[in-house]
């Protein structure tokens, strides 16, 4: 499942799952957390397209809020000139060369 900014932390995420166990086979768990998560996931982007909403009607910018609390993930170009970047100044992660090669591969030409 991909991680979306509003997470439980992995320490209360244990917790749950803990309290679980004693009511579910422990194999059950798993898919629970995952229906919890994509609920309280829900929940927060209904919360914040009402706050969007108010925000408009006030005259003000809601699209702001919305892009501070769901920033888009970088495009493959930025994560590739931030690679780049990282390598020219003696940082490597284990993925620097294959995204520096992937935005390679999507150039035309």
């Amino acid at each position: 499942m991909t991680q979306h900014p509003i997470t439980p932390p992995q320490e209360l995420a244990q917790e749950w799952r803990e309290k679980l166990f004693s009511y579910l086979d422990p194999a059950a768990t798993v898919a629970v957390h995952e229906l919890s998560c994509l609920a309280s996931q829900w929940g927060a982007d209904q919360e914040l397209e009402a706050c969007c909403a108010l925000m408009d009607d006030w005259g003000l910018d809601g699209e702001d809020l919305m892009q501070c609390r769901r920033p888009k993930p970088p495009s493959l170009k930025e994560q590739a000139l931030d690679a780049l970047k990282d390598l020219s100044n003696g940082i490597e992660t284990a993925d620097s060369w294959h995204v520096i090669q992937s935005a390679l591969e999507h150039l035309d030409g």
